[in-house]
């Protein structure tokens, strides 16, 4: 029996201060999450809207919510009333959406800029250059119902360690180039999010901090 309970508290042990763990629960059963939540654990991490949606409902109302995944502008709206960050901004045209269904909720909404630095074409996010290009301009800077709180990457799919932490480097690195830039007196733009469960031990030595941990706490998806 997979034990969420011992597996939660494993992974949070090797936290250091001021690292937070997104336990990501998509494809697990509520039943799961309530174990984690019973355990402390406030933040979740879910990917499909529709099952986040449900979960909403059935669940505790102090959970914090992170979108984790790829998200379409068309359902931005469905989960701007309570989502409490969307972790994979990666186009100006999804920013804009978000400070719209915000300002229709009421709220601000917190958001991550996706990187694409893995060498895999699956994945999404800006390049530095395409985000340097974003920053530069001035059309993020009118969106007031989104912070931009940091930055959000996903190492490549690889056991090859060296180059796992070389890219999270990377992004750690350029986070530091645009804080300085853009974000100076910003004390709110402070999240690296990297590190998952085969990668988040090599994340922490790679100064993130927030890991999306999911199999590590929950045991294999159920699709």
């Amino acid at each position: 029996m997979f034990d969420v309970s011992i597996n939660l508290h494993k992974v949070l042990e090797q936290l250091p201060d001021g690292v937070k763990l997104i336990a990501v629960s998509k494809f697990h059963p509520k039943e799961f999450i309530e174990v984690a939540y019973n355990e402390g654990q406030r933040i979740f991490g879910e990917s499909h809207e529709q099952e986040l949606s449900a979960k909403v409902r059935e669940l505790p109302q102090d959970i914090e919510w992170h979108f984790i995944g790829h998200l379409q502008t068309n359902k931005v709206k469905y989960i701007a009333p309570y989502i409490s960050m969307i972790e994979a901004v990666d186009t100006l045209k999804l920013l804009k959406e978000i400070n719209k269904q915000a300002l229709k909720n009421n709220r601000i909404i917190n958001v991550l800029l996706e990187l694409h630095i893995a060498e895999e074409e699956s994945k999404y996010g800006f390049t530095f250059d395409d985000c340097r290009k974003l920053l530069e301009g001035d059309e993020w800077k009118q969106l007031k119902n989104v912070h931009i709180s940091g930055l959000m990457m996903m190492a490549s799919n690889t056991t090859d360690k060296v180059q796992v932490k070389n890219e999270m480097l990377l992004a750690a690195d350029f986070f530091d180039e645009i804080k300085e830039k853009y974000f100076k007196d910003d004390p709110d733009f402070k999240e690296r999010s990297w590190g998952m469960s085969n990668d988040y031990p090599i994340a922490l030595e790679a100064r993130s901090t927030m890991i999306r941990v999911g199999t590590a706490i929950f045991g294999p998806r159920i699709y």
